[in-house]
């Protein structure tokens, strides 16, 4: 098979003698080296493999990387703060607000839930309940459960409200 090219966080990036079956999730790990899409079920059921594709949440097992050539991809690796942008490191807010309120256990499905978040938050800045529980609904986590992250996710509700000091840091955050 020919090649194509993807646009992944915001970078047009070649990708050569792909198949044409392989799913987003196999071209962005295997081929683009872009390990943040975790790979778990391949069924669509986990969320582990969740991004963006033009700003819509996917699970990247599902759709075929070459379907997606004229879209924009943004995964969990994408969603690093900008340099020019006020941040602890390289997490966003919604990372550290998940290391902060123990929303991390093993990891695996984190990213998955990043992505999930961002895009929750992006469409709602202060998402109702039923609102989060549909946002988090194809995620699956073994290890905490969803207080915890659901925690985080209120987190950054506070934090987005409060204008930041000079420091970047809500008072609320500190806490």
């Amino acid at each position: 098979m020919s090649g194509f090219q993807l646009t992944v966080n915001g970078v047009v990036r070649r990708v050569d003698d792909a198949l044409a079956g392989e799913s987003l999730l196999y071209v962005l790990r295997e081929r683009l080296g872009l390990p943040g899409a975790k790979n778990a079920c391949e069924q669509g059921e986990c969320g582990s493999c969740s991004v963006l594709l033009d700003g819509e949440l996917v699970c990247a097992c599902l759709e075929l990387g070459a379907a997606a050539a004229d879209c924009e991809v943004v995964t969990v690796e994408g969603l690093a703060p900008a340099a020019s942008e006020p941040a602890d490191g390289l997490l966003t807010d919604v990372q550290r607000a998940m290391v902060e309120a123990g929303g991390v256990q093993c990891g695996f499905c984190t990213p998955g839930f990043v992505v999930a978040i961002h895009q929750l938050l992006a469409r709602e800045a202060d998402p109702a309940p039923l609102q989060v529980r549909e946002a988090l609904a194809g995620n699956l986590c073994r290890c905490t459960g969803y207080g915890r992250i659901v925690d985080a996710i209120e987190r950054v509700v506070v934090d987005r409200r409060v204008p930041l000091p000079a420091n970047g840091r809500s008072e609320d955050s500190l806490s």
